[in-house]
């Protein structure tokens, strides 16, 4: 389950080219191997994000892992539901299990992260 028109990363995060934010999750894949969640740590709005850098966690039964922003920028939201509801990262990944909204600094560039069809050669290996 890799949706066309999203982006990638290594680290198994989407990402929802948007103007003037970008919404950011986890993949089926990335929650497929977390196994059942249950807390989620994300920023605030407001807080400032380098591509690469940690924004939060994930906890599961298995792991705690952490969540990578896939640009640089500002968080203009963050979904408030999950920290009542960490499952929708389980059931839903790509619709109500969004993490954050991230409005990209100027340097930011979706075209460096992995198309569909990239994402799913890596899932593949």
């Amino acid at each position: 389950m890799i949706p066309d028109g999203l982006r990638y990363t290594a680290e198994h995060e989407w990402v929802a080219p948007g103007v003037p934010t970008v919404k950011v999750g986890i993949t089926h894949f990335a929650q497929d191997a977390l196994g059942d969640i249950v807390f989620v740590q994300l920023p605030e709005p407001g807080t400032a994000v380098e591509a690469g850098q940690s924004l939060g966690e994930v906890e599961s039964t298995k792991s705690v892992s952490e969540i990578y922003a896939p640009v640089g920028g500002t968080v203009v939201a963050s979904n408030s539901r999950l920290g009542d509801e960490p499952e929708l990262l389980n059931t839903d990944p790509y619709g109500d299990g969004w993490l954050v909204e991230i409005e990209p600094d100027a340097s930011a560039n979706l075209d460096e992260l992995l198309d569909a069809n990239g994402y799913r050669q890596l899932t593949e290996q």
